[in-house]
């Protein structure tokens, strides 16, 4: 790597930090002007404020964090309804058993995808060895 481009590397790495701590100032301003309005803090409403990307504040681990656990603070915990004891433990079952099977849906579909992208790899191999092999579209394998 030549010296000048070794120097245009480090003037871009050093760039790239500077405008990342700059979006993470001022997202942790949007965070305390919002909470002392006292609006709620959420990805969205710090997105506005703060002039930052979705992807910014999903990405950074820290400002995640800090906004997932004041939107949940504001979140009012809501009143769980009086119901027969009949009703009560049978709504209880069916909530565990949708649970389980959305847990269960979850690692199929995981599967399934990389099974799908397992195939892809191999389709690709037996491709390029096709055109190793010097076959075309328009012949049949011998």
């Amino acid at each position: 790597m030549t010296d000048a481009r070794a120097q245009r590397i480090a003037v871009l790495t050093a760039a790239a930090r500077a405008k990342s701590a700059a979006k993470a100032a001022a997202a942790e301003h949007a965070i305390r002007a919002l909470v002392k309005r006292g609006e709620p803090v959420t990805f969205q409403a710090v997105q506005r404020e703060g002039d930052v990307s979705h992807a910014f504040l999903y990405n950074h681990p820290e400002l995640r964090g800090r906004i997932e656990h004041l939107r949940a603070q504001a979140r009012p915990v809501p009143a769980q309804p009086v119901l027969p004891d009949a009703e009560s433990t049978l709504v209880l079952a069916l909530t565990s058993q949708i649970t389980h099977l959305k847990k269960q849906h979850r690692h199929e579909l995981q599967a399934l995808r990389q099974a799908l992208q397992q195939a892809h790899g191999e389709n690709l191999d037996l491709r390029r060895e096709l055109t190793r092999r010097g076959w075309t579209r328009h012949q049949s394998p011998s």
